[in-house]
């Protein structure tokens, strides 16, 4: 009697034993989702630093742009032609008149003078030298028609951009005179024909 008593308590404890064990396997799976909640987490991250990316590369191209506009700028307005920085700026026709006076020139005929247009020309008398063509573009002063004065120089012809010059030649020459176009092409004044050398113009 004894003997079945202590074995029915000993089963009795076993099948206890047995219910406890279960209950500990429940506990090891309700510990898994944290796993699961703590991937969830580690996406949000990925995705916010996606988007930071993606800012940043958007930033550099507003610079380039804005880097690019000052290329127009360039078309601020044409700038003037390159030699005429070499001369001096002469308002109109009385400013036209003060730089041959400061060179010791006179000037022939205002008349020759056209403030409308783009070339303009005085022709200038220095005593004891000779005559010369004095070049302006706009209110710049830009040079003369050549460095040594003609004994006799005139205006024939002009337009915008062109004057026409006659060179009255020696009678060794063989001829009466010489006419010389000279031309502002792009923003460069060069004569058209060839100027008679210094001998034939005294």
């Amino acid at each position: 009697m004894r003997r079945s008593f202590l074995l029915t308590l000993t089963l009795a404890l076993g099948a206890l034993l047995g219910g406890c064990g279960g209950g500990t396997k429940t506990v090891s799976v309700a510990s898994a989702p944290p796993s699961v909640q703590t991937g969830t987490s580690t996406a949000p991250r990925t995705s916010t630093g996606s988007t930071t990316t993606t800012t940043t590369s958007t930033t550099p191209p507003a610079p380039t742009e804005g880097g690019g506009t000052p290329g127009p700028t360039t078309t601020r307005t044409a700038p003037e032609p390159a030699f005429t920085h070499q001369g001096s700026t002469a308002e109109g026709l009385s400013g036209a008149e003060a730089v041959l006076q400061a060179r010791g020139f006179t000037a022939n005929a205002t008349s020759d003078y056209h403030p409308n247009q783009t070339l303009r020309v005085l022709i200038g008398t220095r005593a004891g030298t000779g005559q010369q063509a004095f070049f302006f573009v706009g209110d710049h002063y830009i040079g003369t028609d050549s460095k040594q004065s003609s004994a006799q120089v005139r205006v024939v012809s002009q337009s915008d951009t062109e004057v026409t010059l006659a060179y009255s030649l020696s009678s060794s020459s063989g001829a009466g005179h010489a006419d010389v176009r000279f031309q502002l092409n792009n923003g460069k004044l060069t004569p058209l024909d060839p100027i008679p050398p210094a001998s034939s113009r005294q």
